[in-house]
């Protein structure tokens, strides 16, 4: 079976792109980090930034061994800091939004 995943890139990542919006289909169980592969290999124009893009599902960081949900949304940002107190720097991300 095939899990079919729609890529949000923000717009650090999305510049690379040809499109902010990505369809990707991947074998059922494919992890994220199956996920990045496969785009860094899809899109090799990416791959650099994949390296640090964190992934967004739902409003919350996941990490590389979750497994994808057909029809998820995977949103791709890069990590921006500041803002912090000395030794507890704040973590924010850019270009988080619900598109339709």
């Amino acid at each position: 079976m095939i899990v079919q995943v729609r890529i949000r890139l923000g717009s650090g990542i999305a510049r690379l792109a040809p499109s902010p919006l990505l369809m990707v289909e991947l074998p059922e169980g494919s992890t994220i980090g199956e996920l990045y592969d496969s785009l860094g290999a899809s899109h090799p124009e990416l791959a650099p930034a994949l390296r640090s893009a964190l992934a967004v599902v739902g409003g919350s960081q996941v990490e590389a061994r979750r497994p994808l949900r057909h029809g998820d949304e995977v949103a791709l940002l890069l990590p921006v800091a500041g803002g912090g107190s000395a030794g507890h720097p704040a973590k924010t991300y850019e270009g988080v939004r619900k598109w339709p």
